[in-house]
């Protein structure tokens, strides 16, 4: 099978060694995804700003990986405040509400910066026939 890596181009991928995506045959798995915008928070005190962000962020990296929402099968969702678990099931449920994958909601002590409410991470499972990378995205790796 083939790798592929979808890269955001932060400078802590490298660093840390993390890939925004990898697709593997027709699965796609996107990391932790947060609301950075460079080196800036989006939403900050708004943790329904802060999912649209990053479900977008999320939609990008899937298609890159040759993949759409609408393949998604699971999230996995951190929150700093489930008490804010409505704000963030709202804006979930904008991009979802018709595809419904399995999701989970934990409260976490605390993100990689203080001002960061949520993060997703997210699966997408292709058809069992569209197993081909994207050609025009690299690098490609044997598996």
């Amino acid at each position: 099978m083939i790798r592929q890596n979808i890269s955001s181009g932060a400078v802590w991928e490298n660093t840390i060694g993390y890939s925004r995506a990898v697709r593997v045959g027709n699965v796609v798995e996107v990391a932790g995804t947060t609301a950075m915008d460079g080196d800036q928070v989006v939403g900050i005190g708004n943790a329904y700003e802060q999912t649209r962000f990053i479900l977008q962020k999320i939609e990008k990296a899937l298609q890159e990986a040759g993949a759409t929402m609408q393949q998604v099968v699971r999230t996995r969702i951190y929150v700093t405040d489930i008490g804010q678990w409505d704000a963030v099931g709202r804006a979930h449920g904008e991009f979802f509400s018709d595809i419904k994958p399995a999701a989970t909601m934990v409260q976490v002590s605390a993100l990689i910066r203080p001002e960061q409410l949520v993060e997703i991470e997210a699966t997408a499972i292709l058809s069992a026939t569209d197993d081909q990378i994207n050609p025009n995205a690299i690098p490609d790796d044997e598996v």
